[in-house]
């Protein structure tokens, strides 16, 4: 079983601050030690004030590439696109935003697409910031038809279409996102998470390991590396 070390904060701001300041110091080290990084970051409202933070830091963003560690099939225009969003922070500071989405509608086009365009890049991940959702979901492997090639398929596979079943409410739009592979195979995960619920739900998926039946319960069984977790009520 993985070591978790959480990092608790009064609140949101202190969160934002703590997890911008150890996001660039990755990157800086990443930096130091390859002359370039490669970082997978969430999208969404959470980590957005953290991003924001992250993005005025003076960084040399040149030599970093940022991919979306899941994407809905919207245009980057859409407010609900997060490769939209990242570019708009990251992009004026000149570092490279790779899509998982250019435009397919078809989920299995999609990520097929997705993984050619991530085969090109230099694996593995510096970085992947992760989130969680309240059902366990991580990145956008949900449960669904596509669940097992997203936690079981093959190492070399770092992207998929996913056709989450049954689909979120509030957001009803397929996905791409990395693999679990993809992911786990990261040189440092992080995990930031807000309110005592999803909390208590990461700690028993930790607890649980490789028979817990939740996605942040398989990914994190996959770890060969201890994680710290961000997180404030």
């Amino acid at each position: 079983m993985i070591e978790a070390e959480w990092w608790d904060y009064d609140d949101a701001t202190e969160l934002a601050e703590a997890v911008a300041g150890d996001v660039g110091f990755i990157i800086e080290q990443a930096l130091e030690a390859r002359g370039r990084a490669i970082v997978a970051f969430p999208g969404g409202e959470t980590p957005k004030p953290a991003l924001e933070l992250l993005a005025a830091r003076k960084i040399e963003w040149a030599d970093v590439t940022i991919v979306p560690t899941d994407d809905r099939l919207v245009p980057p225009t859409d407010p609900r696109s997060n490769v939209g969003m990242l570019a708009k922070m990251f992009l004026p500071r000149r570092a490279r935003v790779v899509p998982l989405c250019a435009g397919e509608t078809d989920p299995q086009v999609a990520g097929h697409a997705a993984d050619e365009r991530l085969a090109a890049l230099e694996w593995p991940l510096d970085l992947a910031w992760l989130g969680v959702g309240a059902d366990g979901h991580v990145a956008s492997i949900f449960p669904g038809p596509d669940y097992d090639g997203a936690i079981n398929g093959p190492r070399i596979r770092r992207a998929m279409g996913v056709r989450p079943d049954p689909m979120p409410a509030n957001m009803p739009v397929n996905r791409v996102t990395l693999t679990k592979s993809a992911l786990a195979s990261a040189r440092v995960v992080t995990l930031v998470l807000t309110g005592t619920d999803k909390r208590k739900l990461v700690e028993k998926a930790i607890k649980d390991g490789a028979a817990s039946q939740l996605p942040i319960g398989r990914l994190l069984a996959d770890l060969e590396m201890d994680i710290d977790i961000h997180w404030c009520a």
